[in-house]
C-alpha cells in the first residue's frame, strides 16, 4: 500500500512503517534503522518525512501531564493540536496561538515552525519548554529550556531524532470572539497596513491577487464580548454562522464559529477539529516569509505577478507574528509576514509559479516554510542565518546521519557546505 501525505502529492517510498506498541519498542526499533524519520499526521507537502525507514508514534500510549504550578503540561508529541486543546480547556488553562488546522501533531507543527497568527503572538515553538527524543543509539533524552542546545532543538524538522514528548507553556483559559468582515480594499489594506494587522488578536486576511478587494479580514478578539462595529477599514461585518471562506474553496460546515463568544479551543484555530480542514486535501500549499517591516513592499511585488498566481489559486492568507530566538524559526531575529498560497491540486502550474514568486521576493530575504512547496533552485537555507550552528548540532547529535534524507539534505545545503 503505498503511503503518502495527507494531500496526496508526495508518494513515501519507506521499505518499512514501523508502528511500536511502547516507548521501549520504538527505541529498539530507532536503534535498529540506518536511516528513519517520524511519520506523522501528513500535513506537510514535500517529502520532509520520506526516509528508508518511518516510524509513527500514534499507537505509544503516553498520557497527558498538568503541571499547574510551574504552569506547563507535556503531551505526546504524536497526538494533535486539537486533542491538546480539548484536555487544556476541560482543566481550565490554554496555549497562546494555535495554528489554523487543529489537526496537525504537536511534533510535526513544531518542528517545522508552524506559526499561527498574531503581532505579538510567536510561532507554536514558542511554546516549547523542554522536548524529549529518541536519539540514534535508541536512549532516550529531554533537552529543556536554557540548556545550551534548545534553541537548536526546538524548529529542528526531525534532524535530531524522534520526538515523543514536549512540554509547553500554558496560561489560564481564555475566550475569543472572532468576526468575518469581507470587501476589504486591496489599496486600504496596503496604505493601513500596520493598523490592520494589529486590530485584534490574532489576525488574517484572505483573498486573491488580481481583485480590487480581499474576500475576508478575519479578526479574533479575546476576551471580547462586544457588539462589533459594522465594517472596519471599510470592510462589512458579516452574521454569525458556521461555514466556509468565501472563495477559499473549502467545504461547507468546516470554519470554526464566526461571530459567537467562546472558548479558545474552539475558536483560535480557522477550522473545525471534527471537520476535513482547509480545502479538505484537494490542494497543495506554500508560504514565505519576509520582515514585517518590508511587508507592504514584499506584497506589492508579488501583486505585480497577479495574473500568473490566481488562476492556479484558490486562496492566499496573510498574517504576521512576533520574532523569537529559535534558530530554524521563521521569527528567528524579528517580526515577520507570513504569504501564505493555497494552491489548486495543480503540481506542473504551481512549478511553473513558484520560481516567479522567489524572484519578486528576493529583494526581501525570504524564507520558506519547511514544510511546504518551494522551488528546487531556491536556496532555503539562505535567509536562516543560524543554519550552519544547526548543522554543527546536527553532526554531534547524530554524526551517521540516522536522520537524514535527501530532501532535508537538500534543504539545509548539506552539499553546499564547507568546513
Amino acid at each position: 500500500m503505498a503511503v503518502t501525505n495527507w494531500a496526496g502529492n508526495v508518494t513515501f517510498t519507506p521499505h518499512d512503517v514501523l508502528v511500536p506498541r511502547t516507548l521501549e519498542d520504538a527505541q529498539a526499533m530507532v536503534a535498529g534503522a540506518r536511516r528513519i524519520r517520524a511519520l506523522g499526521t501528513g500535513h506537510s507537502f514535500n517529502p520532509i518525512a520520506d526516509s528508508d525507514a518511518l516510524i509513527s508514534m500514534h499507537a505509544v500510549d503516553l498520557p497527558f501531564s498538568l503541571d499547574e504550578q510551574a504552569r506547563t503540561v507535556t503531551v505526546p508529541g504524536a497526538v494533535p493540536y486539537g486533542a491538546v486543546a480539548g484536555f487544556l480547556q476541560e482543566q481550565g488553562w490554554a496555549l497562546h496561538n494555535l495554528g489554523s488546522l487543529p489537526h496537525i501533531s504537536v511534533a510535526g507543527a513544531i518542528a517545522t515552525g508552524t506559526h499561527g497568527s498574531g503581532d505579538g503572538n510567536g510561532v507554536l515553538a514558542t511554546a516549547v519548554r523542554g522536548i524529549e527524543r529518541i536519539g540514534p543509539d535508541g536512549d532516550l533524552s529531554w533537552v529543556r529550556a536554557g540548556e545550551p542546545d534548545f534553541e537548536g532543538s526546538v524548529v529542528a524538522l526531525g534532524a535530531l531524532g524522534i520526538t515523543t514528548r514536549l512540554e509547553l507553556a500554558i496560561e489560564p483559559t481564555y475566550d475569543i470572539t472572532q468576526h468575518i468582515y469581507t470587501d476589504l480594499l486591496w489599496d486600504r489594506f496596503l496604505d493601513e497596513f500596520d493598523d490592520v494587522m494589529s486590530a485584534a488578536y490574532s489576525v488574517s486576511v484572505l483573498g486573491r491577487w488580481s481583485e480590487p478587494t480581499l474576500s475576508t479580514l478575519w479578526l479574533k478578539c479575546r476576551n471580547d464580548d462586544a457588539t462589533p462595529t459594522a465594517s472596519r477599514f471599510g470592510a462589512a461585518l458579516q452574521a454569525p454562522r458556521v461555514g466556509a471562506l468565501p472563495d477559499g474553496g473549502s467545504p461547507d460546515d468546516n470554519l470554526t464559529p464566526i461571530g459567537t463568544r467562546g472558548s479558545w479551543a474552539t475558536r483560535l484555530a480557522h477550522f473545525r477539529f471534527d471537520r476535513a480542514p482547509s480545502a479538505g486535501g484537494d490542494e497543495l500549499q506554500s508560504e514565505y516569509f519576509v520582515p514585517r517591516d518590508q511587508a507592504v513592499e514584499a506584497l506589492r511585488a508579488i501583486r505585480a505577478l497577479a495574473d500568473r498566481i490566481d488562476p492556479v489559486l484558490h486562496v492566499s492568507e496573510f498574517r504576521t507574528f512576533t520574532g523569537d530566538h529559535l534558530w530554524l524559526s521563521g521569527g528567528e531575529g524579528g517580526a515577520c509576514l507570513g504569504i501564505h498560497f493555497t494552491w489548486q491540486k495543480r503540481p506542473d502550474d504551481v512549478v511553473r509559479v513558484l520560481p516567479e514568486i522567489e524572484a519578486a521576493l528576493a529583494p526581501f530575504s525570504p524564507r520558506a516554510h519547511w514544510g511546504k512547496l518551494c522551488s528546487d533552485v531556491f536556496d532555503q537555507a539562505a535567509a536562516y542565518r543560524r543554519v550552519p550552528d544547526f548543522l554543527d548540532l546536527v553532526d554531534r547529535v547524530d554524526p551517521a546521519g540516522t536522520f537524514r534524507c535527501p530532501h532535508l539534505e537538500h534543504a539545509l545545503g548539506y552539499g553546499r557546505r564547507t568546513d
